[in-house]
């Protein structure tokens, strides 16, 4: 599908993607990429964000630079943002990190919740406040985007711990705006429907009784899911120039997805232990393929 954009809007952008080497990370890097942004992209599987950097120049011609970090660790942070300091500021910080996973929340493990709270959001809340002290600190304009869901303004079943991560950082969007607003610090945030991609899809829909509201595309509206040009876009526009005063708004794209409902796992309720033990044991074994693969 075209950009409506053109190919250079991005060109002087320098952008870091948490997250970026997979799911929607790597769609929305190589977005930013398409347009001429330098684009940053960091995680904790060092193996899958050279890759991710490799396939996106390929296809971009683009500087796509993979750098690893632990989100989790205010420190690790520091030190990515002094390696990319060392090329100069940046421009923009997209917080798209992530875990996620379907369980009925009694069954939650303080350890389990933690896992989710502590990269959704504070891990994006250490970039954030790590990015922007140092726009303060040099007098830098920048645009902070978070890739959010819609179930921040509907809460939602069985994913208790992102709802509530999520909705932490809907509320940091529309705190910071007013805060940092006077340094040139736009934030704003997404909150996309359905958009499937392999990671996530097989710990929300690991077995096919928990195929509900969430992720059919026959609840949305519009019939379909996302595709991803249609959320690079939304991103693209976010980063470019020309849409400097909007800040400290959260833009659904669900295709009216949580405007119509169902469109959380409040249908899982309808589940069995059976089924719900054989659903954490596929979401068990995506996870550790995944970290099997970090090196951070």
């Amino acid at each position: 599908m075209p950009s409506p954009f053109r190919n250079d809007v991005l060109a002087g952008k320098r952008i870091l993607v948490s997250g970026g080497g997979s799911g929607l990370g790597k769609e929305i890097a190589r977005g930013l990429a398409a347009h001429g942004a330098t684009v940053y992209i960091c995680g904790r599987r060092e193996g899958v964000l050279d890759e991710a950097a490799a396939e996106i120049r390929s296809m971009t011609g683009a500087h796509v630079i993979p750098l690893g970090c632990n989100l989790r660790d205010p420190d690790s942070i520091a030190a990515m943002a002094d390696r990319i300091w060392q090329d100069g500021p940046l421009t923009g910080l997209i917080n798209n990190a992530a875990a996620n996973f379907i369980a009925p929340t009694k069954d939650l493990s303080p350890r389990g919740y933690d896992a989710i709270r502590s990269t959704v959001m504070d891990g994006n809340f250490y970039a954030t406040l790590e990015v922007g002290k140092r726009w303060i600190a040099g007098g830098n304009k920048g645009s902070i985007v978070s890739n959010l869901v819609t179930w921040v303004w509907t809460g939602s079943a069985f994913v208790v711990p992102s709802a509530m991560a999520k909705t932490a950082l809907h509320a940091m969007t529309m705190s910071l705006s007013v805060e940092w607003g006077g340094y040139g610090i736009r934030l704003n945030a997404v909150a996309p429907g359905p958009f499937p991609t392999e990671g996530a899809w097989e710990k929300l829909n690991p077995i096919p009784e928990a195929s509900v509201g969430a992720t059919q595309a026959d609840e949305v509206p519009l019939r379909r899911f996302g595709q991803m040009h249609e959320l690079q876009n939304l991103m693209v526009f976010l980063q470019a120039d020309g849409c400097d005063y909007i800040t400290g708004q959260t833009i659904g794209i669900d295709g009216g997805h949580h405007l119509a409902a169902p469109s959380t796992f409040a249908g899982l309720v309808k589940l069995t232990d059976e089924q719900w033990a054989r659903a954490k044991a596929a979401g068990k074994a995506s996870a550790e393929r995944e970290k099997a693969q970090r090196t951070v």
